[in-house]
């Protein structure tokens, strides 16, 4: 997958991903990630990318007009080159992107945007091309939404730009394209995703049931098997359950998915539910 970043702030970017699994996946070829500074798109001698707002108010906008280009730019690869945006050589490359579908899907980091989650990590994983805007000062040109393809944040609060939300995506999305991760199960397993256990279908707390597309993940533990906290605040000692070391994989994956539903259902109160005890 390919992955250009539209930011103010590309040096931001550098060591999350100069490290751990995604710098691997960038080694391997699987992944190709490139940061872009906004204002390389600029028509000012002072590389001008935001304005104050019609109307008045506090805070500077990001212009369309940079934005656009900027995007233009990165989905047709044409910076610098001598072509117009009405020759026909463009539209025949564009009509050529187009059919192919090859056009990057464009992604803009914002407050107003769906809350991320899981299940959009995966449609976007499946992307061969993304590019990313992060917004900065008050946001965008509301006009820059008809450029792009989705609209995304990652919670209800607010951030000083759209760099962190970036990284967050980018970390989500990396880890489901295939090479990226080690093992093929290593993230179906974990929370909300949980493949390995998709024949279980439901299952019953308390009366009630929880479907299994948001499940936590279950707990995990390694040696040793029997532990003392030094600080004694918690006096009995801390043990592997014992059903991890019996060897029996049918109750293992049993326990996995009753621990999984308990957490998701209980959050906290799962470790002191007789279900899941």
């Amino acid at each position: 997958m390919k992955i250009d970043i539209l930011t103010l702030f590309p040096k931001m970017f550098e060591s999350v991903f100069s490290e751990s699994i995604i710098k691997r996946a960038k080694e391997k070829g699987v992944l190709d990630i490139n940061t872009h500074n906004l204002r390389d798109w600029a028509t000012d001698k002072h590389k001008t990318v935001d304005d104050t707002t019609y109307g008045g108010g506090a805070g500077m906008v990001l212009k369309v007009d940079v934005i656009d280009h900027a995007l233009h730019d990165l989905k047709f690869k044409i910076q610098n080159s001598n072509f117009q945006s009405n020759s026909n050589v463009l539209k025949l490359k564009i009509q050529n992107l187009k059919f192919n579908n090859q056009l990057p899907y464009v992604v803009m980091m914002t407050p107003q945007g769906k809350t991320f989650n899981q299940q959009i990590a995966k449609k976007l994983s499946k992307k061969q091309k993304l590019i990313v805007l992060c917004g900065h000062y008050e946001g965008f040109d509301e006009r820059v939404r008809y450029l792009v393809d989705e609209q995304i944040s990652i919670g209800d609060y607010v951030l000083t730009g759209g760099e962190i939300p970036a990284m967050v995506l980018v970390d989500a999305v990396s880890r489901l394209i295939p090479g990226v991760l080690g093992k093929t199960q290593s993230h179906q397993e974990e929370s909300f995703s949980m493949n390995m256990f998709v024949k279980n279908s439901k299952f019953e707390i308390r009366n009630s049931k929880l479907p299994t597309n948001r499940w936590l993940e279950f707990p995990q533990y390694t040696r040793p098997e029997k532990y003392h906290p030094i600080s004694k605040v918690y006096k009995k000692a801390l043990l592997v359950p014992k059903v991890l070391l019996s060897g029996n994989h049918k109750k293992i994956n049993q326990w996995r998915v009753e621990k999984s539903i308990c957490r998701s259902h209980l959050g906290n109160r799962c470790n002191h539910h007789q279900k899941c005890s």
